[in-house]
């Protein structure tokens, strides 16, 4: 499994491809993912804000931005992690998400920033 680890905070995507609410004969694909985030510092902290950017394969970039994630703005105690599930609808059978976290640590509340690796949507024939 792919993940990064940075400024302290390790973070797991993965996503699956939910065939019950896609229909690729009109161009419509749906896929879950699956984001565990870990806190290895020594204080808990919070997330405020996400940034997603997400690719469709014929070259159009949506960006999605906001509060925290699936209406929560979850405090991740040391050691700890946190993991929620959400989706994305494309027009393309392939595709790919990056994006960031804003955190704050809860103790001094000195704000960053953390990177959520990227990851492929991919059409499951496709891969035949």
């Amino acid at each position: 499994m792919d993940f990064t680890l940075q400024d302290g905070i390790r973070i797991f995507p993965e996503p699956q491809y939910q065939p019950d609410q896609s229909n690729p004969l009109k161009q419509d694909f749906v896929y879950a993912y699956r984001i565990t985030i870990e806190n290895l510092h020594s204080f808990p902290v919070k997330l405020l804000r996400r940034h997603w950017y997400i690719y469709e394969s014929h070259g159009t970039l949506r960006e999605v931005e906001g509060e925290g994630v699936v209406g929560v703005q979850p405090v991740i105690l040391p050691g700890q992690s946190y993991q929620y599930i959400s989706a994305c609808r494309l027009s393309t059978d392939v595709g790919m998400m990056k994006g960031n976290y804003l955190l704050e640590n809860v103790l001094n509340k000195k704000q960053f920033f953390v990177e959520i690796p990227a990851f492929k949507l991919v059409f499951p024939a496709k891969l035949n």
